[in-house]
């Protein structure tokens, strides 16, 4: 299939030009298709019938393998959760935190993440400080920031694997390597780089890595995975627990947890966003070994697109290793600027922090896109 044919089997991408990959992804036909085919098999089972109850394991189990597979791991250390703030807080408050203990955040992290970390803060007093990266974005050693500001009593640090508002790589796998040589865990905001970078989670070896699969993996919303180390996992208790965390005896009370990721989910899930998850990654697997450089493909050329416009400035003065590309006007009109590009389906969004325009690129983001974009924001100025 060329990307051509590749890019059709997204039927609402057709008369848009999409920059919103790092919020939602747009949906193949072939999830689409399976989601709807799920809903009716669900109902045709009978909704609390056996065979449905059966169907239900086997689509979770199915599901934790094909996301394994695809980074790196196996199935048993994945937990599927809803989205990435499911998964965090899982880590988050699995913890057994103790009054004094410190957490390590970055200045760039998702305001889910700090409202939990300072609501864990409040209720078990703990220490909590904030290392700044966001001064690495162009020059400096991040890893050697983070090294900086541990602190003896540190007992997580958290950070973003790709940073959702600028867009930098961090050198994840040096930062876990500091971070484990002073006995720290580790958890990691991952919304940016699944389905963006090329990832093996067990070399990685980062305790926790929350992500989610509506966003680059084009899935449907209502679905995401947690991944824990299998060291990590005896430290981290089920903080939610339902059915699907326990194992019962004949009489159907619960004996024990269950022995891998299960063990944090908790009862109910939509499940037919399973099977949709699934045909979402195994829609780009034709372009798998290529996709990330094409990501950096495209994102250099609008970087560059963005650069040449008069009163633009692109947070980064060299391209971009992500699909994400914020950028300032002089004039400070973000807002104003996505709600001229919406009325002209373009599809952009404002960040807060730093105060700029995000714009996203997948794999088969068009040329001819980005440069239709270039021209709707040299109008607009």
């Amino acid at each position: 299939m060329s990307l051509q044919q590749h890019r059709a089997e997204f039927p609402y991408l057709a008369g848009k030009a999409y920059f919103n990959y790092g919020g939602q992804g747009t949906m193949p036909r072939s999830a689409i298709a399976a989601l709807q085919d799920a809903n009716i098999r669900f109902q045709e089972l009978g909704p609390f019938s056996s065979a449905a109850n059966s169907w239900i394991v086997q689509e979770g189990n199915l599901t934790r393998a094909a996301i394994a597979k695809e980074l790196g791991t196996t199935a048993d250390t994945i937990t599927l959760t809803e989205d990435v703030s499911v998964g965090c807080n899982i880590a988050l408050w699995g913890i057994d935190w103790q009054a004094g203990d410190h957490i390590l955040l970055t200045d760039c992290e998702h305001q889910g993440i700090v409202a939990a970390v300072q609501e864990l803060q409040r209720r078990f007093d703990l220490k909590v400080s904030v290392c700044p990266l966001l001064e690495t974005l162009n020059s400096g050693d991040p890893s050697a920031i983070v090294e900086q500001f541990l602190q003896p009593n540190t007992r997580l640090f958290v950070v973003s694997h790709i940073l959702w508002n600028t867009g930098q790589v961090l050198p994840l796998q040096e930062m876990v390597e500091i971070c484990h040589a002073r006995s720290v865990q580790v958890l990691v905001d991952a919304a940016q780089s699944v389905g963006v970078l090329p990832l093996n989670l067990t070399e990685l070896n980062a305790d926790f890595y929350a992500f989610t699969g509506h966003k680059w993996w084009c899935g449907a919303a209502g679905v995401g995975a947690l991944y824990v180390r299998p060291e990590a996992r005896e430290t981290l208790h089920p903080t939610f627990i339902g059915w699907r965390s326990v194992i019962t005896d004949a009489s159907g009370q619960p004996t024990r947890f269950q022995p891998d990721g299960r063990v944090f989910e908790i009862a109910t899930s939509a499940i037919p966003l399973y099977p949709a998850l699934r045909e979402a990654i195994a829609f780009h697997q034709p372009f798998a070994e290529a996709r990330y450089g094409m990501i950096c493909d495209r994102s250099a050329y609008l970087w560059q697109r963005l650069k040449a416009l008069p009163s633009v400035q692109c947070l980064k003065t060299s391209a971009p290793a992500s699909g994400l590309v914020s950028f300032q006007l002089e004039n400070g009109k973000h807002p104003q600027l996505v709600q001229y590009l919406e009325a002209r389906n373009f599809f952009l969004r404002v960040i807060l922090n730093p105060n700029c325009v995000r714009a996203c690129v997948h794999y088969f983001t068009t040329e001819e896109e980005i440069d239709a974009l270039a021209h709707a924001i040299e109008e607009f100025l």
